[in-house]
């Protein structure tokens, strides 16, 4: 109970801009909720076992056996896998064509909103030194205005407002920086793991050996 009336108390002093910080807050949890969500289908997927039966299909031959393989995986990887074998050629410029042509659709959607992210956390930073600077104005203004007996309560009073949001602004700015970059770095896996699936495929339907 003291915890909540203590966080309750540093809310109340920090004026108005606190609210603002905490819509702002709020968006970043939604964007960031929703995108690990995302990240996290698209990025669940048994890496070993699609390659190993999709390589097995392919180097056999059966490259319709390997379509139904990468067709039931809902996955950018996957996409592209079968965008690659369902091509029916083993020229090389032709898969190429079909794999980028299949990344350029799946790969950019990982990365909507994130960018949001970044620029929130700069939001909620900035907020809170305007907060500041508008806790100060109002302590300094009360301070010129008050009775002598006054002045150090309305000091006070302006000086927490203003710390209080600088405060809250960093406790969101922050979280926001590092989920944003936990979520880049998802994005970044599903993208080389993309890669690899591609290059060897192609290799493989090259007749090329799948050794690097």
């Amino acid at each position: 109970m003291d915890a909540l009336s203590t966080v309750a108390s540093f809310f109340r002093s920090g004026g108005p801009f606190m609210f603002v910080i905490m819509g702002t807050a709020v968006l970043i949890l939604a964007i960031a909720a929703e995108r690990l969500w995302v990240l996290s289908r698209a990025g669940a997927l048994n890496h070993g076992k699609m390659m190993k039966d999709l390589m097995r299909h392919v180097q056999s031959g059966d490259l319709s056996a390997a379509s139904q393989v990468a067709k039931k995986v809902k996955s950018p990887a996957g996409r592209v896998a079968y965008a690659i074998v369902s091509n029916g050629t083993s020229n090389e410029e032709s898969l190429n064509n079909a794999a980028d042509g299949a990344a350029v659709v799946v790969l950019p959607p990982l990365s909507k909103r994130l960018p949001h992210l970044g620029m929130l956390a700069n939001v909620a930073t900035l907020l809170g030194l305007l907060g500041t600077i508008f806790g100060l104005t109002q302590a300094f203004s009360a301070v010129g205005a008050a009775d002598a007996s006054e002045r150090s309560a309305f000091l006070a009073a302006g000086i927490s407002q203003a710390l209080n949001t600088t405060a809250f602004g960093l406790m969101v700015a922050v979280p926001a920086m590092v989920i944003h970059g936990f979520l880049v770095g998802k994005v970044d896996a599903i993208v080389e793991q993309t890669d690899e699936v591609s290059v060897r495929l192609i290799r493989v339907m090259t007749g090329r050996s799948d050794n690097f």
